[in-house]
């Protein structure tokens, strides 16, 4: 009567093991869409970020009028120096707020409309703004101020981004990768677009996760992690294996001495 309850015991003890076993496929980048791992064919690719409100610009106007660049630029040199020095140097300081109107308001020229447009975009339109008030050769503008955030699983933090432009793997490289019981396929984005927020769930594992809308990463964009589930008992190599296999197999072994074992059988 006692070997089924053997039995049994030895088989939620090698389920609990198999079950728990953290392995490449859980853990590897860009994977070939199968064996649960989705694809993301025919999903929006990168487009050029477009100006919302409360984005940050910071505006180089070259001119060899000295007044005119002291003005934008706080310089009465020709504002070169400034640009070459990169976004430590106090370009906050002449940066330019975009408000809940879309417009930006420029010394002289007044209120410019620039929401819903690229930086290509907004440069032309600053451009033709300025000229017909100010003697300029040209104007430059980049955003200012860009962070991005990663929440959850012990890897909370907020991240600048070195450029303009960064994919989901370069912010991974910056917030040092996210941890090996971080459960990759069910990675959130939380992003704020005209029509209000919105949250995305993807496969971080997935080579087709380059055709996906969030393989590029907007200003103020918030990744959120989330634990496997597998993660209680965390076998990830060899030698963790034995050594749940021995504790598992210790703890039924102290439970069936204790509890079946000393159980009289029944007789009929």
């Amino acid at each position: 009567m006692r070997r089924p309850y053997i039995q049994l015991l030895i088989i939620m003890m090698l389920t609990f093991q198999f079950t728990s076993c953290i392995t490449t496929h859980d853990t590897n980048y860009m994977q070939a869409p199968k064996n649960f791992i989705p694809a993301y064919k025919d999903t929006v690719s990168y487009s050029d970020y477009r100006l919302k409100p409360s984005d940050k610009l910071f505006i180089q106007v070259y001119s060899l009028d000295e007044q005119t660049n002291a003005l934008f630029n706080g310089s009465s040199g020709s504002g070169m120096q400034m640009m070459s020095a990169g976004s430590g140097d106090g370009s906050d300081l002449y940066s330019y707020i975009v408000g809940k109107e879309g417009n930006i308001q420029l010394p002289v020229v007044g209120a410019v409309f620039v929401q819903g447009q690229t930086l290509r975009e907004a440069r032309k339109t600053l451009e033709d703004a300025i000229k017909p008030v100010l003697k300029i050769n040209s104007v430059n503008v980049r955003m200012t101020g860009l962070y991005f955030s990663v929440v959850g699983n012990g890897k909370s933090g907020r991240f600048a981004f070195p450029r303009e432009k960064i994919n989901v793997f370069q912010a991974l490289a910056l917030a040092g990768d996210f941890g090996t019981y971080t459960d990759r396929s069910k990675i959130r984005i939380l992003r704020e677009t005209e029509n209000g927020s919105m949250i995305e769930t993807f496969d971080l594992r997935s080579a087709d996760i380059v055709h996906s809308r969030f393989y590029y990463l907007e200003p103020n964009d918030v990744i959120f992690l989330q634990p496997m589930r597998k993660q209680f008992f965390g076998v990830t190599t060899f030698w963790t294996a034995i050594s749940t296999l021995v504790t598992t197999y210790s703890i039924g072994f102290i439970f069936y001495k204790s509890f079946i074992e000393k159980t009289p059988a029944t007789t009929n």
